[in-house]
């Protein structure tokens, strides 16, 4: 898993209408949190994804939200569109993106980990956090206190 402090990595994704999103292109720009959800058909990930689009405190900040998920593009489009999510969802181009920051599979491949990593506009790790399980995935107050330490005076 990334650690807070680090580079971010050079993350090249594919967006639900098969268009290239790399997370480089944000940098300059604006923050960006991104979110690695289990599946799609996990109900813990999906409040989770719930909790982000209600959260006032991330675009205030400047902040844009990505969900990345292990399934095809296909699947994502279709859970996107199911359930109205406001933010671009993401799917490898080649494997997992979660594979491309740490959130390898456990025990013997089975358990998809998830959780999520916020990059400050100058492509900086300010917060990672993984999970094996999805309710301990989502850990909002370092969430919030990374997002409040981005507008703090250095």
């Amino acid at each position: 898993m990334l650690e807070a402090g680090s580079p971010a990595p050079e993350l090249v994704l594919e967006d639900t209408d098969g268009q290239t999103v790399r997370l480089a292109d944000h940098r300059g720009r604006h923050a960006v949190l991104l979110y690695f959800m289990r599946s799609t058909t996990c109900p813990v990930c999906r409040r989770h994804v719930r909790a982000l689009a209600e959260d006032a405190a991330l675009p205030a900040a400047g902040v844009r939200v990505l969900i990345a998920v292990p399934e095809d593009r296909a699947t994502a489009a279709a859970w996107r569109a199911k359930h109205r999510i406001p933010f671009p969802v993401l799917t490898g181009r080649r494997g997992s993106p979660h594979e491309l920051v740490g959130l390898s599979r456990t025990v013997f491949g089975a358990l998809q980990r998830s959780g999520s990593i916020l990059v400050d506009v100058h492509g900086v790790v300010r917060h990672a956090h993984g999970a094996a399980l999805p309710t301990g995935s989502y850990d909002s107050g370092g969430i919030a206190a990374a997002v409040a330490a981005l507008g703090a005076p250095a």
